[in-house]
């Protein structure tokens, strides 16, 4: 065998033995604090089956939309260097458009009351 072989067949097998430990070492001492479920720190209180009140959900939505925005402006300034920078300063403010009318439309909707 040659070298390389010799190497893959080590790295293959520590890597087996490593998976393998890992699924039976945690199983040797179940005791009750590993079997039950962890809240931050605190016991678990009534039933985890609640539903959420949707202004959580706006709220994050709204948060990914306009962190969405802020990554893609992000490489605006660069733009300035490109040989054409009007065709980034343009595809930008669609960008901004298209979120903004979506906002509006939203907004109008009544989609971002917080009171029903």
């Amino acid at each position: 065998m040659n070298m390389l072989t010799t190497i893959l067949i080590m790295y293959t097998a520590v890597s087996v033995i490593l998976a393998l430990v890992s699924f039976w070492l945690p199983m040797l001492n179940p005791d009750y604090e590993k079997l039950s479920p962890y809240e931050c720190g605190f016991d678990p209180l009534g039933s985890a089956r609640l539903p959420f009140s949707m202004r959580f959900f706006l709220v994050a939505i709204l948060f990914l939309l306009f962190d969405l925005e802020i990554a893609l402006l992000l490489p605006l300034p660069w733009g300035n260097h490109l040989p054409n920078p009007l065709i980034s300063f343009s595809w930008a403010s669609l960008v901004l458009i298209l979120l903004t009318l979506g906002l509006i439309y939203e907004w109008l909707q009544g989609g971002l009351e917080w009171a029903e």
